[in-house]
């Protein structure tokens, strides 16, 4: 029980990495705010498989690109669950893979500036009472692309890159404040994010992968929790491939 009388709140965690990550954090023992903006229902479906099991959980809506919607989340989810002391950064904007040649900046200003948003509203509406309680975790989930771009991928690999300097200014600060900051990177997962990419592409990552296959939610999630843990106390500003070794720093 690695996340036992703790409160996480992760950012887009009605699928994918972020509620392979909400089940996990809930079988450690963590009560879990599984946030969404748009998948109401696949949300309600996570916090439901969490509660049939014991857990306990709350799905909550906001666009965390909007200011006024993250303090209203922190509003509803301390009301109901209490202050929040670790807090998943997972939300990530969409965008189009084309070459830089044919992109067009109203798409990469979206992704760039959408994505650092979240991040920046959610810390600065999170951390605080983190300060005030004397500690708390930080996790900011990023992609193997900041450090390793791929073709078309220039936005992602800009706002993921953006993300990995924000969490590490942060660690820096935080850290007296017994705070800690750290970056999750996932490699090629198994999502409906990478659904589109295909067959071949996929099998070609997994002869270049040391573990041999590509990744799960479920093997994100796992870091994640793990980084989180009190066990990892004296990990911060840390960037975590997750990869399955495609990736070695």
């Amino acid at each position: 029980m690695l996340l036992e009388n703790r409160t996480v709140l992760i950012t887009g965690a009605s699928r994918g990495i972020g509620a392979a990550t909400a089940r996990l954090a809930a079988r450690h023992g963590a009560t879990v705010a599984v946030n969404y903006f748009q998948s109401e229902k696949a949300a309600a479906e996570v916090v439901d498989e969490i509660t049939s099991a014991g857990g306990r959980a709350m799905a909550v809506r906001a666009d965390v690109r909007e200011p006024g919607e993250v303090l209203a989340m922190k509003e509803q989810v301390s009301a109901e669950l209490g202050p929040v002391d670790t807090l998943v950064i997972n939300a990530s904007m969409t965008f189009p893979v084309v070459p830089f040649v044919d992109f067009q900046w109203g798409a990469f200003e979206a992704k760039l500036v959408g994505e650092l948003k979240a991040a920046f509203f959610c810390c600065k509406v999170f951390v605080p009472p983190m300060i005030e309680a004397g500690g708390g975790t930080v996790i900011g989930v990023s992609s193997g692309l900041s450090r390793r771009p791929g073709f078309g991928f220039c936005a992602h690999t800009t706002a993921k890159s953006g993300l990995d300097g924000f969490m590490k200014s942060l660690a820096l600060e935080l850290g007296p404040r017994g705070i800690r900051v750290n970056v999750v990177s996932p490699g090629l997962t198994e999502t409906d994010a990478t659904a589109n990419i295909p067959v071949e592409n996929k099998e070609a990552a997994r002869r270049m992968t040391p573990l041999g296959r590509v990744g799960q939610p479920e093997d994100i999630a796992g870091a994640i929790v793990l980084m989180a843990a009190e066990e990892a106390g004296f990990v911060t500003g840390a960037y975590l491939p997750v990869s399955g070794g495609t990736l070695m720093l």
